[in-house]
């Protein structure tokens, strides 16, 4: 099984489960619980969530799913910008720590940049390190020029990933940042890895991936999961989906359908603004 690696020992299989919208229906409650589960079971042990996703209810459902399995599960979430001052992060991260259940998270994210100094943000990161409450700190829609920022800033040298969005139809980050990232063994995660089901529907890899026996989003996630480095991390609100991912991490497609998809979904011919969602 493909693994990435965070830090310098925190190796875990190279497909994560998302969890944005997760939570928002209590009549889901059940099955977005299971489906969790059911995904460490298969492997998936990144769980990636945020204060910002329902105003705390992703993080709340996710607490209850882990409780049985915390030391099962790579933990991950985020503090919005605005929360980002050193006193801001380290009350956010406390807040998210109680709905999430535990007493430590595997990565705490940057969501995305803000108002707030990154010297103040690195200094709560690291202050929540030595109390034992995460035990990595990364960023989150950090374009190049953020990136060049941070690793110019004291200590952020010690990012541990970016978390951007990367899919078949949204690959700008191939052109600069991506290849900054591998050249500095900066593990990738990729949020909405197919586009919030918007690619399912694209007649070209529906073909593609019915002439390989695989499904849409099988081949999507299989794609990122082949390059060097990133891990996507797909929501799946069902057990059907989180199995039908999982299977992703088996699959080795060839250099023909490789190109194949380039020539669906073309890599980018120059430098592009990052895309977010």
């Amino acid at each position: 099984m493909k693994t990435v690696t965070f830090g310098t020992e925190d190796e875990v299989p190279a497909l994560g489960q998302g969890t944005w919208y997760v939570g928002d229906k209590p009549t889901r409650k059940a099955d977005e619980i299971a489906a969790l589960r059911h995904g460490v079971e298969l492997g998936l042990r990144l769980i990636d969530t945020a204060e910002m996703y329902g105003s705390g209810k992703s993080e709340r459902l996710v607490g209850e799913a882990i409780a049985p399995i915390r030391d099962d599960v790579f933990l991950v979430s985020k503090v919005l910008p605005y929360n980002a001052s050193y006193e801001g992060t380290i009350e956010a991260c406390e807040n998210s720590l109680s709905r999430l259940q535990t007493d430590r998270l595997d990565l705490y994210l940057l969501h995305w940049p803000g108002p707030n100094p990154l010297e103040e943000t690195i200094a709560a990161f690291e202050t929540l390190q030595r109390q034992g409450k995460i035990r990595h700190w990364g960023v989150s829609n950090f374009d190049p020029n953020d990136m060049t920022e941070l690793l110019s800033t004291d200590g952020g040298d010690r990012v541990a990933t970016n978390q951007v969005l990367y899919n078949l139809t949204r690959r700008g980050i191939e052109w600069d940042l991506l290849p900054q990232a591998q050249e500095d063994d900066l593990t990738i995660m990729a949020y909405s890895p197919i586009e919030q089901a918007r690619l399912l529907s694209k007649p070209g890899l529906v073909q593609l991936a019915a002439d390989l026996s695989l499904t849409p989003a099988q081949l999507a996630l299989a794609w990122i999961i082949q390059r060097t480095g990133i891990i996507p991390i797909p929501k799946a609100g069902t057990m059907r989906h989180v199995e039908e991912n999982a299977r992703a991490l088996e699959i080795t497609l060839s250099p023909d359908t490789l190109a194949e998809l380039d020539r669906l979904f073309p890599a980018p011919k120059g430098p592009t603004s990052l895309a977010i969602l």
